[in-house]
């Protein structure tokens, strides 16, 4: 694949971001729009002929993306089959070759001995061109089955589950809670790294093919809103529950209670909308303006919070993270074809050098109070540095005595993970859970202790990537098709 002696010859050349200066002054993507085709080629050439592609093994690509295939079509200038191929194993390359962390260049075979091949530039790429050209178009079925599926939640499983089932001749509905399609591709990933018309263009490439989408619909819900999940199951020959991993971690710490401490999720939500509405002109969101921000969490929600603080004009800000900092390089435990765990310097870390002078990133911290500010407002976190070390093989962690200190805060925003989908929905149909809280379905299956229900995506596996709700999308649309045909022709 690509040139025989391509990865001796090219060295690896990422596509640079939006100057940092220009992008803090908007929630424009952080991209910049502009392929270079001859560089893109030039990059393709550097995949190897390397016998076992592990980019597209389980430790790689969890959709298992021809990668190797649409390299050495993008090397030979053979774009729109590149497009072709991609689309055979993923649904929406425009949202993974934006937002995935990119497990595939972790399992390079030439990220062995060289710097792995540019897999994700190459896949936006060939996507964003196949838009550009009007080579992707609504691909409505040829005919219906009669069978009618609900997905409720329309995230990335939700939206690849739709899509898949559609084009298998059933009449799917989406029923999605928020005012707008998309979930977590909406509201929980900001402009900056996912423009929200990306989002609508591929909406709307799925509502030309047949799919019906029905929002502000909170199925399980008490209000004006609410759709009565038993009525879905009566309804319908099969539902799919798709709603994500949406019950945040919280922090239970003294003071919590204390006004100016958010959810992540209620910042980057609010924000999202208010962009979309108004501008930020309707004063609907958490305003970071002027403020000492502390955000306690790191990975991908924690870098957004701290984007989005910044577009906000913060008076400061820093990033509490629990554990320690990650090494430069794979650490021995940590060998390839695994996912590399090395410290990364995100958009939002680069942003706020450039604005602060200095990385936000503070390791090892316990948070352990919130302080008053004598009205019920946040004015400070006490902290205290950890110490980790590995005794029996499990890692232990202990305080630093002498290192307590309190940060000024007047916005605190908690960014650690979720624990599970919400419940509300499902206990009304009776379904099981499995013991860390998520709808009990067998990976491969989909199918809940109820027959006729499916589960897919975060709330079945935990919080993931979006690359993984696709896939589980993708499968439990294959296992739905099963369910209602007794056969099936879906990948």
């Amino acid at each position: 694949m690509g040139k025989p002696t391509g990865f001796k010859e090219f060295e690896r050349a990422t596509e640079q971001y939006r100057d940092v200066k220009e992008r803090l002054q908007d929630y424009g993507e952080i991209f910049t729009g502009r392929h270079d085709i001859q560089h893109l080629e030039t990059q393709g050439a550097r995949c190897m002929d390397c016998g076992v592609p592990f980019c597209q093994s389980d430790n790689g690509c969890p959709v298992h993306n021809l990668i190797p295939e649409w390299n050495h079509l993008v090397y030979t200038d053979r774009w729109e089959t590149a497009l072709n191929r991609l689309h055979k194993t993923n649904n929406f390359p425009e949202f993974t070759g934006r937002v995935c962390p990119a497990p595939c260049e972790g399992s390079c075979v030439l990220g062995i001995i060289e710097p792995a091949v540019t897999i994700k530039n190459i896949e936006n790429a060939i996507i964003d061109k196949g838009f550009e050209e009007g080579w992707v178009k609504p691909q409505p079925p040829a005919s219906r089955t009669g069978k009618k599926v609900a997905v409720v939640g329309s995230g990335p499983a939700g939206l690849a589950a739709a899509q898949q089932l559609n084009r298998a001749g059933h009449n799917v509905t989406v029923y999605e809670r928020a005012d707008r399609i998309g979930g977590l591709l909406m509201y929980g990933i900001p402009n900056m790294k996912l423009g929200k018309d990306v989002v609508q263009r591929r909406v709307d490439v799925l509502k030309e093919e047949g799919v019906e989408f029905v929002v502000n619909a909170d199925v399980g819900g008490k209000g004006d809103n609410a759709v009565d999940p038993k009525e879905l199951h009566e309804d319908f020959d099969a539902v799919l529950f798709a709603t994500g991993a949406t019950r945040a971690r919280d922090l239970e710490v003294p003071g919590r209670e204390l006004k100016g401490i958010h959810l992540a999720m209620e910042f980057l939500t609010a924000n999202t909308k208010s962009l979309l509405d108004s501008n930020l002109e309707d004063g609907n969101y958490i305003s970071a303006e002027g403020k000492d921000v502390v955000v306690i969490g790191g990975g991908d929600t924690g870098t957004d919070c701290i984007a989005t603080s910044l577009r906000h004009g913060c008076k400061s800000i820093v990033n509490f993270e629990l554990l320690p900092r990650s090494p430069e390089n794979r650490a021995e435990d940590n060998p390839w074809p695994l996912w590399p765990k090395i410290h990364r310097v995100d958009y939002g870390h680069e942003e706020a050098i450039e604005r602060f002078g200095r990385d936000p990133r503070e390791y090892s911290i316990l948070t352990k109070e919130f302080i008053d500010d004598g009205n019920g407002n946040v004015a400070g976190v006490k902290i205290v540095e950890v110490l980790w070390s590995k005794q029996d093989d499990q890692w232990k962690m202990e305080e630093v005595e002498g290192t307590e200190k309190v940060w000024p805060a007047d916005l605190v925003l908690l960014s650690m993970g979720f624990v599970g989908p919400e419940h509300y929905a499902t206990d009304a149909v009776y379904v099981d859970y499995d013991e860390r809280s998520n709808y009990r379905a067998e990976y491969g299956k989909y199918q809940t202790n109820i027959k006729g229900i499916f589960a897919a995506g975060d709330c079945r596996r935990g919080q993931s990537l979006v690359v993984w709700g696709i896939n589980e999308g993708r499968e439990a649309a294959r296992e739905i098709d099963r369910y209602l045909m007794g056969d099936t022709l879906l990948p």
